[in-house]
């Protein structure tokens, strides 16, 4: 009975661990785009009433092309693009106009591999559901 009793409060620590990283440090705090260890950058997506919201985002470029993930609990900037898939991206100190396209089928396949999540990341955002890939295409 105790070990049951201490792998309940191990997970119930674990699933205090997983929303503080993911809803403080991702979410509110969001790393800065200059300190992050990885290409970042910031998209910024508009809901149906027309409010802007940005987010800072890690991004992966493979065959000359720009890809975003919503691989974390949280995904509201997702569906927002994907609602209204002209989005606003600064990448690198330069603004630009994109549209959001989903990826999927061999495409998803070839980035999901190219780019996977290793265990550590996955645990740190507590196994979070299956990923979803938009590539960002400029526009004009």
């Amino acid at each position: 009975m105790k070990v049951l009793k201490w792998a309940g409060y191990v997970f119930a620590g674990y699933v205090v661990f997983v929303f503080l990283f993911e809803a403080v440090f991702l979410g509110w705090l969001q790393p800065k785009l200059d300190d992050a260890p990885v290409p970042m950058l910031v998209i910024t997506t508009t809901d149906e009433s027309g409010e802007s919201r940005d987010r800072r985002l890690a991004r992966f470029d493979t065959d000359g092309k720009v890809y975003v993930s919503a691989h974390h609990w949280p995904r509201g900037w997702y569906h927002r693009a994907v609602a209204n898939p002209d989005v606003r991206v600064e990448m690198d100190g330069v603004e630009g106009d994109y549209l959001a396209v989903p990826v999927d089928g061999a495409e998803f396949a070839r980035v999901a591999n190219e780019f996977p999540l290793p265990f550590l990341i996955r645990f740190l955002m507590g196994f979070p559901p299956e990923r979803d890939i938009l590539r960002l295409d400029p526009v004009g």
